[in-house]
């Protein structure tokens, strides 16, 4: 990974009696998409804020390609935001939006044009700049706002959940320009997101925050596959939880669990090992049966989702688990009520110990 662009050392931020952001420490590399996650009230936009100096820390350093950045008010900062709901001058139209930061910085009128013209291009909006704001489309809109931001060549841009005035259709076409357009440009883009699938689909490496702690920083695949805590897990996608009492058992770990009983874990053995801990279990990683070994329950809802089905399983003390298997897959057509055997295989279940 390229050298930081972005450091944030122990940052802190609180409004009244609320801890927006609890001592963040976290590098963000040049020319790296990076996702800040989380659910509604996490902190990730907080802390957006504070590296666009929309904000200030309390405590702790925020860095930007190697200088410390307090004290520096928004506008001097090499960062450009777009924000959620794009902030387009309804009164301007494209050319004169997307070249509004030029001429408020005094830049002469046919460099502006020329910038203007290679902005628009870039964001595939060529031809479009004596268009008005409500001449234009959701999409056409956000990316004027894209094109307004990157104009200043800005070594960082910031995106406040930029995709959710979208429609689904729309936000997942979006979803593939951006990341396109973040490998043209080559700058660092830093994506605020409470959608996992658009954290996923786009992001090099993603931050999951929680209550205004960071829970884990890794790629996406990690994330999933190997999430660091419950919260992670269950936050990332679906996922079976069961808690149990762990053991050491020929160098794997074992855990004794009520309604699955004993569950081989992947992993590293924790030491020492805690007295009670989790086994984390993708849906798409458990097998469905009408017949076999496996654990008995009673299928209570199928749901078809066209490429893959979620079936919903009753365990014999209760409890409900998911199961997503492809559409067509299963040994035999099943309904709700029909009893059912549940399987997975060896390892496919993630220790945790949070």
């Amino acid at each position: 990974m390229a050298g930081p662009i972005i450091q944030c050392e122990n940052v802190t931020k609180r409004f009244g009696g609320v801890t927006a952001v609890d001592d963040v420490s976290l590098t963000i590399a040049q020319g790296e998409f990076f996702a800040l996650l989380g659910p509604s009230g996490c902190g990730k936009t907080t802390l957006l804020r504070m590296l666009a100096g929309l904000e200030v820390p309390d405590s702790g350093r925020i860095l930007i390609d190697g200088r410390d950045m307090a004290g520096i008010p928004a506008n001097r900062r090499p960062v450009n935001m777009v924000f959620q709901s794009y902030a387009v001058f309804p009164h301007m139209n494209v050319a004169d939006n997307v070249g509004y930061g030029l001429k408020v910085e005094g830049i002469a009128a046919s460099e502006r044009r020329a910038r203007v013209a290679d902005a628009l291009a870039l964001v595939q909006l060529g031809g479009l700049e004596a268009r008005m704001p409500d001449q234009l489309s959701g999409g056409q809109r956000q990316r004027v706002a894209l094109a307004r931001a990157l104009i200043k060549r800005p070594l960082v841009l910031l995106l406040d959940e930029p995709l959710s005035a979208l429609d689904a259709k729309l936000r997942e076409q979006m979803r593939s320009e951006l990341a396109q357009l973040q490998h043209k440009v080559g700058i660092s883009f830093v994506f605020v997101t409470h959608d996992q699938d658009e954290a996923l689909a786009m992001a090099g490496r993603c931050a999951v925050m929680d209550k205004g702690k960071l829970e884990q920083v890794a790629a996406p695949a990690d994330l999933y596959e190997r999430p660091a805590s419950r919260f992670v897990a269950d936050f990332i996608g679906s996922v079976n939880l069961f808690q149990g009492t762990p053991r050491l058992e020929s160098g794997r770990v074992i855990l004794a669990t009520t309604e699955l009983g004993d569950v081989i874990c992947a992993g590293a053995a924790p030491s020492p090992l805690p007295s009670q801990a989790w086994a984390a279990l993708r849906p798409e990683k458990m097998s469905l049966s009408d017949s076999g070994e496996g654990i008995p329950g009673t299928l209570r809802h199928i749901a078809y989702l066209g490429r893959e089905s979620l079936y919903e399983v009753e365990l014999p003390d209760g409890k409900r688990i998911k199961i997503r298997r492809p559409s067509g897959d299963a040994i035999r057509d099943f309904s709700a009520g029909d009893n059912v055997q549940v399987s997975w295989p060896d390892g496919a279940a993630v220790l945790l110990l949070s």
